[in-house]
């Protein structure tokens, strides 16, 4: 990737004369995120700022202060993203501070957190955005110099001449201020990178651990009220009455409403991609003067539900998907040739089904958010991923204009999806709006547990033809409920390396609400598919890498725009994995695994280690290779890749929510499996070198790591699992616990 030359457009790139401490203030189009809050060795608040969005501000004593728009929820953009502005900047990273910014629609493009893109989307913004305040600065201070810009360089916040006299950066915002937008810009190589690929602490890292009110659960402000709110107790009931006696007797309780009214409204109306999530019955809320008054008031609340239906359990709904994978109504997502002469040629068809059971999303934060509804304007703040669709969602509903809708934006104790959908939000939105005072919604852990929105449960049945040595036809089969993404399943690997290939997906509407989950769909597709083809490759007597070495080559020159992965780059990706990993050269009792996956534009691949223990399989390592183009922050990249292989281990062996008559089997961590810490095992780490744009960290690392274990449990005890949670598998098969 060598020097890129880049046109700036000025309309994206905002910028004021001087602000008032005599500082310069470059504002830009920024894509997705950065990071708030670097805590540098001065006084940030003595500069006298301006309050704006969407901009870098450089004071005149050389200090920078960048504002991030995008959420953070852990996945580090606060740290990363600044980072790439800085390099190009050319300024200490100790003198960088960034702020978090609050909603603006108008500045900024994508302000959200989702799908592993923040980096992605904001690569090139934030580099020409600190390449072209650096040359404003430079275009400065030669002309203070009355030299040629060219002769000048700028380093760490300093420039200098051809003659060796220096100014830094401070010593000519004024100037800078004054000078026109450069149209074009130069690039830093990869080579010239000082910030860019080293090693950088999480911004917020001191103030987390020090307990410092960062968290949306963190936030109050004088005088506003706590909300709890009463909702069905089982997926597909409506309120039928409620005596509130009980709870008005509470101390600190304030009051009791119903809300429901405006979310019916807005569910009416139809314009909003996420309402099916939102329940169009009434809730009871107790209103109080703090948390736990209203949390104990919504205990002592006695309510009756009815249902219209029959509500479901775990039986019925894996009834009906079975019905559906046996059945011929399917519609489809992808065909290449022909699967059904394929199967009617082949020496052998071998067909498996997989299962996955309902998942909460368990944030450590529980839902909350707080609201302020005047007649002037509406004022959101707490945690959310999607800040410009809430904002629009409670506009709709309350019947406000946008532009008096102002969001704030807090760090998120978890995110994993969950906050993707802001029913929180609306929640909020209509209880201050009812009662005209600012109040917060807290949820409780029960209440995130059981009326929460759900991975979905999905059947897979996957078949695969073969013939002469190869892998000639492959049919993957899907029955889901309330499924909406079936766009990341069909152009994923194996397509385009096999050359008969059939997709096919059928949909069940459910009660249950269901949404994103943590790499979704592709959480628990890449475990049957990775475990389908060990059992090909065990089938045709080939080493599972090397077979997939081989189905790569088929697509590694294809012209095939819907497929997104890289034959090339998996391939690259499989090889380091397999050499890191020691593959097929474990020590005697250790039982290793494979699988390779690519989603949210990353490809990785993972060798799993088992060791038995009294019998039963254990999980000892995991060596992890990762190909995401340039690593901006490696420790942030290696923390975002070992969470998301635990988290994958511990969802595919202990995850499980099962329903009785629509009521969730798990309400708390007490009945509800994580794993644990004595469970988790070493997470080694490995990054392919390219100088390539930088991808998805949060979600990629996830689906290989069920596929992993999983064949390497098959190596243990012999036994093939298809179903999750293994931990359930293991004991079908009677291996002692």
């Amino acid at each position: 990737m060598s020097t890129q030359k880049y046109t700036f457009s000025r309309r994206n790139f905002l910028r004021t004369s001087a602000l008032a401490s005599g500082g310069l203030l470059v504002g830009f189009n920024l894509f997705t995120a950065c990071k708030p809050e670097v805590k540098p060795p001065v006084d940030i608040s003595k500069l006298n700022f301006n309050d704006f969005n969407a901009f870098i501000k450089i004071a005149d004593n050389g200090y920078v202060t960048i504002y991030s728009p995008n959420p953070e929820i852990g996945q580090g953009v606060k740290t990363s993203m600044p980072m790439i502005i800085a390099e190009e900047l050319d300024v200490e990273w100790d003198k960088v501070n960034v702020a978090q910014a609050p909603l603006d629609t108008k500045n900024y493009k994508r302000q959200l957190a989702g799908g592993s893109q923040s980096i992605r989307f904001g690569w090139d913004a934030l580099r020409q955005t600190g390449a072209t305040t650096k040359q404003m600065l430079v275009n400065a201070a030669a002309a203070k110099w009355s030299v040629d810009a060219s002769t000048c360089k700028a380093s760490k916040g300093i420039i200098t001449n051809a003659k060796g006299e220096k100014l830094g950066y401070g010593d000519v915002v004024k100037e800078a201020a004054l000078l026109e937008v450069p149209e074009n810009v130069t690039l830093k190589k990869p080579s010239e990178y000082s910030i860019i690929g080293t090693d950088r602490i999480n911004v917020d890292l001191e103030n987390i651990v020090t307990g410092k009110p960062l968290f949306g659960i963190d936030f109050k402000e004088k005088g506003m009220l706590y909300a709890s709110v009463l909702r069905p107790p089982a997926f597909g009931q409506e309120l039928a009455s409620f005596d509130a006696t009980e709870a008005k007797k509470i101390k600190g309780v304030v009051d009791v409403i119903t809300i429901g009214e405006k979310v019916r409204s807005f569910l009416d109306q139809g314009k909003f991609n996420w309402t099916f999530i939102m329940s169009p019955t009434d809730k009871v809320v107790v209103i109080a003067t703090n948390t736990w008054a209203a949390i104990k008031g919504k205990k002592a609340l006695k309510a009756t539900w009815k249902a219209a239906k029959e509500l479901e359990s775990t039986d019925k709904q894996n009834e009906v998907l079975n019905k559906i994978l046996v059945g011929k109504d399917f519609d489809i997502r992808r065909e290449d040739g022909n699967v059904k002469k394929a199967f009617a040629e082949a020496d052998k068809v071998i067909e498996r089904t997989y299962h996955s059971p309902f998942l909460p999303h368990n944030c450590l934060e529980p839902m909350n958010f707080f609201a302020n509804v005047t007649d002037e304007k509406v004022h959101l703040i707490g945690p959310v991923q999607t800040p410009q669709y809430a904002a629009q969602g409670v506009a709709d509903m309350l019947g406000r204009d946008l532009k008096n809708v102002h969001v704030d934006m807090t760090r998120m104790g978890g995110g994993f999806g969950r906050r993707l959908y802001g029913d929180f939000v609306y929640e909020a939105a209509e209880i201050s709006n009812a009662i005209k005072k600012p109040v917060k919604v807290i949820s409780t852990r029960e209440d995130d547990m059981t009326t929460g929105i759900y991975r979905p449960a999905i059947k897979y049945k996957i078949a695969a033809s073969l013939k002469d040595g190869k892998i000639t036809g492959y049919h993957l089969k899907e029955a889901a409920m309330n499924s909406n993404m079936y766009g990341l399943i069909p152009h994923f690997f194996p397509a385009g390396c096999i050359p008969n290939y059939k997709v096919s997906t059928k949909n069940y509407k459910s009660d249950v609400t269901t949404g994103a989950w943590r790499a979704p769909y592709t959480n628990f597709l890449a475990f049957a598919e990775q475990a389908f083809f060990d059992e090909l490759a065990q089938e045709l007597g080939k080493d599972p890498v090397q077979l997939r070495l081989e189905l790569l080559e088929n697509v590694k020159n294809t012209k095939d725009e819907k497929i997104e992965y890289s034959g090339e780059r998996m391939q690259n990706t499989i090889k380091l994995a397999a050499e890191k990993g020691n593959w097929g050269k474990s020590r005697e009792g250790v039982y290793q695994g494979f699988a390779a996956y690519y989603s949210h534009n990353t490809h990785v691949a993972e060798v799993a280690e088992v060791e038995l223990k009294d019998g039963y399989p254990i999980v000892t390592k995991v060596v992890a290779a990762v190909d995401c183009g340039v690593v901006i922050n490696p420790t942030g990249g290696i923390n975002q890749v070992q969470g998301g292989v635990l988290d994958g281990i511990g969802h595919a062996m202990y995850g499980d929510l099962s329903f009785n008559k629509g009521v969730p089997s798990n309400k708390n961590f007490d009945t509800y499996r994580l794993i644990r810490m004595n469970e988790t095992p070493q997470v080694e780490v490995h990054f392919v070198e390219n100088e390539l744009s930088p991808t998805g960290l949060g979600e990629p690392g996830l689906p290989p790591a069920g596929g992993a274990v999983a064949n390497a449990i098959y190596k243990a005890l012999g036994n093939r699992l298809y179903n999750q949670p293994f931990e359930n598998e293991l004991k079908r098969i009677k291996v002692p616990s």
